[in-house]
């Protein structure tokens, strides 16, 4: 490894399958770069690294081909949600006080 360059890991994960995959990357390279540097695609190619959401350490990058890596940080792709957080806790929220409502009978 030269001077300039360094390690970041690029992870992935299903509810069944995860991968972090190690790659070195140059100084100034950004994180949509280092995902693509990574070919996680090759892994998960219902990825599209141009649209996915990413972050660095569970922290959401706004724009992932500006954010620049920094060495050992772990960069993160999320995939799409299936439902809205606060729809899928008033979901839980309305099974809870059902079933309270029905073991207080």
């Amino acid at each position: 490894m030269s001077n300039n360059s360094f390690a970041v890991e690029v992870a992935y994960a299903l509810p069944d399958r995860q991968k972090i995959i190690s790659v070195t990357v140059n100084e100034g390279c950004t994180v949509l770069q280092a995902a693509q540097l990574s070919g996680i695609t090759q892994q998960f190619p219902e990825i599209d690294l141009s649209t996915a959401k990413m972050g660095i350490f569970s922290k959401a990058v706004n724009d992932p081909s500006t954010q620049v890596v920094q060495a050992g940080e772990r960069i993160e792709i999320y995939r799409p949600l299936l439902i809205d957080p606060k729809q899928a806790r008033a979901e839980r929220a309305a099974k809870a006080k059902l079933k309270n409502n029905v073991n207080s009978d």
